[in-house]
């Protein structure tokens, strides 16, 4: 999934897992009890939270960045890596001083880490008052009584229809300017190293309506730029007939049957040609001819696609079950180039160490970084989650001394090769939009171009929210530096 980390995007696994979390912001309307959301992994798992404070806010909810003043706080929880699970436990010992400071606050744990360990988690952790998966938010109000009332609660039940498409969600930490769309919920590709088939279920989409609906409202508060979110967002599909959904508006129902992602692309862009359209993560055996095609005639779909390959040798991708093997992979990523161009970005993930993977497969791997030419990647050391298909058939034979030394002939790789892409970069005028200031310097603003690359900018007359044309200058291999030409070019 997509990871969102300050102005940098070359990451080891323990980079991405000490980054990738968020805390609730501040919200005060004169609710008399306090909320706090801590939210770790991926993008997903922050869309699920914004879900999350959108239905604890009816229930009576505002939010607080301070856990400490909280009458409720909840995880929302990771489990693709066993570091992600540490982490969590290590926060909850956080939470038990505070708890002894405050004996009604409530604790729990939500997600995918929930949904893995179920009712055995209130057994290893003591302090927590209630489990819930990542298809049960709905119930919180009512789970959130019983644990008042001095019971254990519990509900992780996993729908093959819940996509929460009615409801709107709260926009925790907001920057104004970027939010994410969920579009899907589940996963059915059994990718035999992943979780999330069995932490967030079967694969269902979302109604296409709701979605635009969802993007108009935000670009009529002043949002700039959505991200369409789903584990796979190519096997999207959304049918009347198949969903089993009354639709209010039946002629738009007659002309277009069957939504696919690339329909569903095209009418979210044409929300507003100033409405920004990312999406992630597309998987190499769905993406298709007809998506790609779509992005090139829309100049307001970005052109970025996130593309995870996972290992460049393919004895290894069909251990990983994953369903195509490296020539299909090169075949994809020539067929990206030929419709969108040299510039378009192609981001990756990539796993070392994999169950059996030999040096020779491991070059592979380094290999189809030198052919494609990520313009950057997240990458990892294979780390075994209990109850996936790798966990029950192979087993985890490479020595973590040799995983982490392939994950860092990885990590040197993408950095030499983000460096050689961002140079190509000098010299180019590009349209940024400003998420607001750089987190390093208050004097620099950070955005980002259509290949999802930051660019930092001097501070001027503008603000965040706003479209600049810039000229690159200067480059490192995770960041761009701009100087502005416009300001506003699109209006």
């Amino acid at each position: 999934m997509t990871n969102l980390i300050a102005d940098i995007d070359i990451i080891s696994a323990e980079e991405a897992q000490a980054c990738d979390f968020k805390i609730t912001a501040d919200e005060n309307t004169g609710k008399s009890r306090k909320l706090y959301i801590e939210s770790y992994g991926c993008a997903m798992n922050f869309a699920d939270s914004e879900i999350v404070a959108a239905i604890m806010k009816e229930g009576g909810f505002d939010t607080t960045s301070d856990f400490y003043q909280a009458d409720v706080i909840f995880l929302n929880t990771c489990s693709i890596r066993e570091k992600a699970e540490q982490t969590v436990r290590k926060r909850l010992t956080d939470f038990q001083r505070a708890k002894r400071s405050k004996p009604g606050m409530t604790i729990g744990v939500l997600g995918c880490m929930a949904e893995r360990l179920k009712e055995k988690l209130l057994e290893e952790e003591k302090i927590v008052d209630i489990v819930v998966g990542p298809d049960a938010y709905r119930d919180l109000p009512n789970l959130l009584s019983v644990a008042e009332d001095g019971q254990k609660a519990v509900n992780t039940f996993l729908s093959r229809e819940e996509t929460y498409a009615d409801i709107s969600p709260v926009r925790l930490n907001s920057n104004g300017v970027t939010a994410f769309v969920s579009i899907m919920r589940g996963c059915d590709n059994m990718c035999s190293f992943c979780v999330v088939p069995f932490t967030r279920g079967r694969e269902r989409s979302r109604d296409p309506y709701s979605i635009v609906n969802e993007a108009k409202d935000l670009f009529s508060r002043g949002f700039k730029e959505v991200t369409l979110l789903g584990q796979n967002v190519d096997s999207y599909k959304w049918s009347p007939e198949e969903n089993n959904k009354a639709r209010l508006n039946k002629k738009e129902d007659e002309s277009t049957t069957v939504i696919n992602f690339a329909n569903l692309l095209e009418m979210v862009a044409l929300v507003d040609p100033n409405l920004r359209v990312r999406f992630s993560t597309s998987h190499p055996k769905d993406i298709t001819d007809e998506v790609l095609h779509t992005i090139k005639k829309y100049d307001n779909i970005c052109k970025y696609i996130h593309l995870p390959a996972q290992s460049g040798n393919s004895r290894v991708l069909e251990m990983m079950n994953r369903t195509y093997d490296r020539e299909w992979y090169l075949e994809r990523v020539s067929k990206i180039r030929e419709i969108l161009g040299e510039e378009c970005g192609i981001s990756s993930d990539m796993i070392t160490g994999f169950c059996s993977e030999t040096e020779e497969e491991h070059q592979d791997t380094l290999s189809l970084m030198d052919i494609v030419k990520f313009d950057f990647s997240y990458m990892f050391y294979y780390s075994e989650r209990p109850g996936t298909l790798a966990a029950k058939k192979y087993p985890d034979d490479i020595s973590l001394e040799i995983k982490k030394r392939r994950l860092s002939d990885v990590i040197a790789k993408q950095s030499s090769t983000s460096l050689m892409r961002n140079k190509l970069d000098l010299g180019k005028e590009q349209i940024i939009l400003v998420e607001g200031a750089s987190k390093k310097s208050a004097n620099d603003f950070k955005g980002r171009n259509s290949a999802n690359k930051v660019v930092i900018v001097p501070a001027g007359n503008y603000s965040k929210g706003d479209y600049l044309k810039v000229k690159i200058i200067d480059c490192t291999p995770a960041t761009l530096f701009g100087e502005v030409i416009e300001i506003n070019p699109k209006n």
